[in-house]
Parts: C-alpha cells; structure tokens; sequence
C-alpha cells in the first residue's frame, strides 16, 4: 500500500498516537482536550499525502525537504503555521512542538511497515514523507516563533508603559523628601531615591526604544536646529556630578551646529560615556572628544583599560549582549546601551563603530549635519 493512501485510510490510528505522544508535553497538555491535543493533526496529514500524491521534480523535493516550498495562493495560512499559533498560545515551547512532528515521522513509518508486513512497496515514499514533515517543521518554527517574537514585543511595551506611573510617583516624591531639608538622613535618602528613579527612568527608555525597534519601527527622532556644544556639554556636566570619582573630559573642535534631534544625541552619549567609566581604568579619564568637519561631526568615547576581544566587539552593538569583562563585574542594566546608541546613529543616516586594543577603547560616532 503506498504511503500517502495509508495515511488517509489509517487516520484514526495515527491521529491517537499523535494525541497520546501530546498529552505527555507538560505542563501545557495538563488540561487538553482531545481536540485540543490533535490541534490541526489531521488538516497536517491530509496535506503531507496531498503532497505525496503530486508528481514533483527532482529540485523541488529537494527545496521542500530544506523549508522551502512555494506558498500557496489559495491557502494564505498552512494547517502546520496555524498549529504553530495555538501551540505558541496554549503554552507549548518549541521543543514541545517539534517533538510532535519527529513522534508523528516514527509512528507513521512504523504503522505504515507493520501494514505493510514489513515490506515497503516503494521507498521513494518514505523520502518524499520526510519531505513533507520538514515543510511541516519549517512552516510551524516560523510561525511559532513569529508569534512568541511578538507577545514579547507587547510585554515589553506594556511593561515600560505601565511602569511609568509608579517611577513619576516615587520620583516626585523623592523630590519633594530632598525640598523639605529634613535633616541629613532624609535628605541623603531622598537623593539616592532621586539617582535611583533616574536610573530606573534610563531603563526605562532604553526597554521602549528596544521594544521599537523589535516591532520593525526604529528610533523615533525629532531633528532640530542644534548646537552639539551646548548638547554634549550638559551631558558630560551631569554625569561628572552623578560620578563625582571619575574624570570625564570634553574637548570641542570646530563647526558643532548642525539639523539632529538633541534629546537623542544626549542619551547616545550618556550610554556611551556610562559604559566607558563602568569598564574603563579607574584611575583614568574618560574622554569626549567633538570634531566638526565639513559634511559631518564625528564623536569619540575613549576610555583606558582592558582591550575588548576581537570576538565581542563584533557583537558588541547587538542587543542583549554582554562580552567576558561585563559578566566578571556582574555588570546592572539590560545590555541595551551600546545597541540604542547605534540605533540612534542610524536614525540620523549616521553610523557607530568600536575598536579596542591595550592602550584604549574608542567608540566613534559619525553624524552627517543633516537628518
């Protein structure tokens, strides 16, 4: 009997093996139904012997069994993307899922050859089966993964949203707290609540501009008529008073007015400067350095210590990404510093790149004039 009549006729048997292999994929199955459990089983195997029934070349089995297969334009959704969905939502993981299709593979070749006593009347089925099933598998990732990209993508920005208003109250109370100079103590608390509202208010922005940029949407920018003088001296102002042991110098060179959005431009540099005083030499200087030229402003962060392995700094900007010496010093923050800081080179037409060696670390940032 040829595969693909063996799966239409021997549904049943199959569709229980699939729902008994899915009943042990715990905690998820716990409170599954059967049809809960044999979610889209039986549209899957209907297409896998659809497949397999349809004369096919030589190269696109071979695109098939990689993924690959065209998509169909009456079907804008496959049965195997749909169960990805309501897996991803019904709590399965991605191992749990794949599992069902590799229990599904054995269970169907090794009914089909104990029908078949034994005796497979055309191997060629057995290949174009597995073909099917990684179509299947490749669909289903996508999709899963799809869907579990983008129910992070709200938490996220449902988190920083909501987050919002308690880090306002705490700051505005703290602030009041620092106004009535209560004496030493309150007003000590006051200010660490202060640094510490600050610094949860960093975190903040930097979680909903990585949220941004997951959704496919970018750093939002609002350019302006800007003097980088002006911009980049407040910034190393306040981190000087907020790292009162560490020396931050800015030298300032040439034509620093240009068309960028400030605010941005700010947080480019404090996330630069920060992460240079949290892993530069202590008893070293960190130093801003500001070039106008004719087309563009070029920006540098230097900071002495440790040189940066030629391997992490070509991860270095990636998001959530921490390199060797960050782990060693059980560094805070979400790793999103260096990453927002690209990204807010890239919102205006510039670029960022990093090298590193036993002298200095440097960060160099090119901002064309214009956005």
């Amino acid at each position: 009997m040829r595969l693909a009549d063996f799966i239409l006729q021997d549904m049943g048997r199959i569709l229980m093996e699939w729902e008994a292999f899915a009943a042990t994929l715990l905690p998820a199955a716990e409170n599954m139904d059967s049809l809960a459990l044999r979610d889209h089983a039986q549209q899957i195997l209907q297409a896998v012997a659809k497949d397999l029934s349809t004369p096919q070349t030589t190269d696109a089995q071979r695109e098939k069994s990689m993924g690959r297969a065209p998509k169909s334009i009456d079907a804008p959704e496959t049965a195997a993307q749909t169960h990805a969905l309501l897996r991803a939502r019904g709590g399965f993981n991605i191992n749990q899922m794949v599992a069902e299709y590799r229990a599904l593979r054995a269970s169907v070749l090794r009914l089909w050859v104990d029908e078949c006593q034994r005796v497979v009347t055309d191997p060629v089925d057995i290949i174009r089966f597995n073909e099917a099933i990684d179509q299947a598998v490749a669909e289903s990732v996508s999709f899963f993964d799809a869907q579990v990209e983008q129910a992070r993508n709200l938490l996220l920005g449902m988190l920083g949203h909501d987050m919002r208003g308690p880090l306002q109250t705490i700051q505005a109370t703290s602030t009041y707290l620092a106004a009535l100079n209560a004496g030493e103590k309150v007003s000590g608390a006051a200010a660490r609540l202060i640094r510490s509202g600050a610094r949860m208010n960093a975190l903040l922005d930097d979680l909903c501009d990585f949220n941004r940029t997951r959704l496919g949407l970018g750093i939002n920018i609002a350019p302006g008529d800007v003097d980088l003088a002006t911009v980049f001296g407040d910034v190393v102002d306040q981190l000087s008073a907020a790292n009162p042991d560490r020396l931050i110098e800015l030298e300032l060179r040439g034509n620093l007015l240009g068309v960028w959005d400030g605010l941005r431009l700010q947080q480019l540099l404090t996330n630069l400067v920060i992460n240079a005083i949290r892993y530069g030499a202590l008893d070293q200087p960190v130093r801003v350095v500001v070039t106008g030229h004719d087309a563009e402003v070029r920006l540098e962060v230097t900071n002495s210590g440790p040189a940066i392995d030629e391997q992490t700094l070509e991860r270095i900007f990636d998001p959530l990404s921490r390199g060797p010496e960050q782990e060693k010093k059980n560094a805070s923050g979400l790793g999103l510093g260096l990453f927002i800081a690209s990204e807010i080179a890239k919102a205006h037409h510039g670029a960022i790149e990093g090298r590193s060696d036993q002298i200095a670390t440097v960060f160099a940032v090119h901002l064309p004039r214009s956005v």
